[in-house]
């Protein structure tokens, strides 16, 4: 189970009394996971400070970030503590693939799970558009094109997308994205439309 606090709760107190919130609405003494919202002007070693006195008090396992870029990461992990941090959850999809650049190959190094959030929406919010390629590869695997970009994300296995399902059909069509195994020519095929990055850009998010 997992739950998320705000910048401006990322302080000892503040964190606390988000999750003693969280916990209430979700009916449970513990939390999996517990992430910091995006970066806010809060220091770090603070925020870190209350994330680990709840950890060890039993009333959340992990804790993370979200919208982190490299240069967040290797801050956080400058201050006490901030080597714990579990994981990282950044935008990751076809139309948006500039963590590939840096942040995938960073947090692979130093041993920071990534979680990918909307795999079906771009960084301006609209759908991603399907492609002919994209319909090429989903008739050859007898599944939809939007299948085809979930198990896109998960391909190499280093990322856990979190797709939005807003019926039962979708959420087993998400279930199922997982046990699809695209080849090298199909991966091919869809980077034709939807190019690896070349160089750093600003970190996408929604």
């Amino acid at each position: 189970m997992i739950s998320k606090f705000y910048p401006y709760h990322a302080s000892p107190e503040l964190e606390r009394q988000s999750l003693e919130k969280s916990l209430k609405r979700l009916g449970t003494d513990y939390l999996d996971l517990y992430l910091l919202h995006w970066r806010g002007d809060k220091r770090l070693s603070e925020t870190v400070r209350g994330l680990k006195e709840l950890q060890k008090e039993g009333l959340i396992r992990h804790w993370g970030v979200s919208n982190f870029d490299v240069a967040d990461l290797e801050e956080l992990f400058s201050v006490p503590g901030g080597k714990d941090c579990f994981a990282n959850e950044d935008l990751y999809n076809l139309s948006e693939r500039g963590v590939e650049y840096d942040v995938l190959p960073w947090q692979e190094k130093h041993s920071v799970s990534f979680i990918g959030y909307s795999p079906f929406n771009s960084g301006k919010g609209d759908s991603i558009r399907i492609t002919n390629n994209l319909k090429i590869v989903a008739r050859a695997h007898n599944v939809t094109p939007h299948q085809i970009m979930l198990a896109w994300t998960m391909r190499n296995g280093n990322v856990l997308s979190i797709p939005k399902a807003g019926t039962v059909k979708h959420m087993r069509e998400n279930i199922a994205a997982q046990d699809i195994k695209l080849t090298s020519d199909e991966i091919k095929l869809i980077d034709n439309d939807f190019p690896q990055p070349t160089e750093k850009t600003p970190l996408a998010m929604i």
